[in-house]
C-alpha cells in the first residue's frame, strides 16, 4: 500500500496519519474471535513472554479484566499476521526508514465505565534510551469503534517537533505523563476511529485519550516499529 504525497506531508506536518480501512473485517472479527481464548490463556498459563496487567489484580479469576497485553503476537495469529503485513510494513518503511523491525505489539482494552484517561504524553519518554534515537512508530488499529465518548486517541498536531518534553513519574500507575494539565484537552484533535482503521505516529507526538464513558468496552491492539540498530533491546525481530 503507497502513500500519496499529500499522505506523507500530513504524517509530516501532525505526526500522525488516520488510514481508513487499513485492515479488513474479517481480520477483525478473526481478532475478536481469538479475544476470549487470549483471556483463557492470561489466567491459566501465560507464555513468559508476555506480559499482562489487569485491571484488578486481587479480582476472581472469573471477574478479571485484562488493562494491557504486551507482546499480543504471540498469542494472536491474526494480529502477528497483520503487524508483519506488507500494507503495514510498506506504509511504516515510507513513513519512518526503508528497514522495518519490531519493537513490540499490545492489547489496550479499555473497559466500559472504568477504563481511565490516559494523560498527555510522548511514547519517547518510556523507550529513550543511551542507545537509541526518537525514529519508532506506532499504528493503532481500532478492533471497535473508538470515539470520544470510549477514549479514541487524541493528539497535539505538530508536537513531533517540539523534541522530547519534561515528564512526571507517576508511581501508582508506573507512568510518565506532561506535568499538570500542560495542554487543555479541547486544544487536542480528536480521531475517531472505525474498525478496521488504524493511525500510524511518531514517538515524539504528544497523545492522550479520555476515560471510556461508554456503557461497552473498546479493544485497540498498537504495533510498535522501530529502524533495526536502534536501542539493543528495542528490536524483536527484523521484518524488513
Amino acid at each position: 500500500m503507497s502513500l500519496t504525497i499529500q499522505e506523507k506531508e500530513s504524517f509530516e506536518a501532525n505526526g500522525y496519519l488516520l488510514k481508513r480501512g487499513l485492515v479488513s473485517r474479517q481480520e477483525i472479527e478473526q481478532i475478536r474471535q481469538e479475544l476470549p481464548d487470549v483471556h483463557r490463556r492470561m489466567l491459566a498459563d501465560p507464555p513468559p513472554e508476555v506480559h499482562v496487567a489487569w485491571e484488578d489484580e486481587d479480582a476472581p479469576d472469573e471477574t478479571k479484566i485484562i488493562r494491557q497485553l504486551m507482546h499480543s503476537e504471540l498469542v494472536s495469529p491474526t494480529l502477528n499476521r497483520i503487524l508483519r503485513s506488507d500494507t503495514l510494513v510498506d506504509i511504516v518503511a515510507e513513513l519512518m526508514h526503508p528497514q522495518v523491525a519490531l519493537y513490540h505489539s499490545k492489547l489496550l482494552p479499555k473497559e466500559a465505565g472504568i477504563g481511565a484517561a490516559t494523560p498527555w504524553h510522548q511514547d519517547y519518554a518510556y523507550w529513550k534510551t543511551d542507545e537509541n534515537q526518537p525514529m519508532m512508530i506506532n499504528c493503532q488499529l481500532a478492533i471497535d469503534p473508538m470515539t470520544l465518548e470510549n477514549g479514541c486517541l487524541e493528539f497535539i498536531p505538530g508536537s513531533h517537533r517540539w523534541g522530547l518534553q519534561d515528564h512526571e513519574q507517576h508511581q501508582e500507575t508506573f507512568g510518565r505523563f506532561l506535568p499538570g494539565r500542560y495542554y487543555k484537552r479541547d486544544e487536542g484533535v480528536t480521531v475517531p476511529m472505525e474498525p478496521g482503521d488504524g493511525i500510524f505516529f511518531t514517538a515524539l507526538v504528544i497523545h492522550g485519550s479520555a476515560p471510556n464513558r461508554s456503557p461497552h468496552p473498546r479493544w485497540a491492539n498498537t504495533f510498535a516499529y522501530n529502524v533495526p540498530g536502534n536501542g539493543e533491546h528495542q528490536v524483536r525481530e527484523v521484518l524488513r
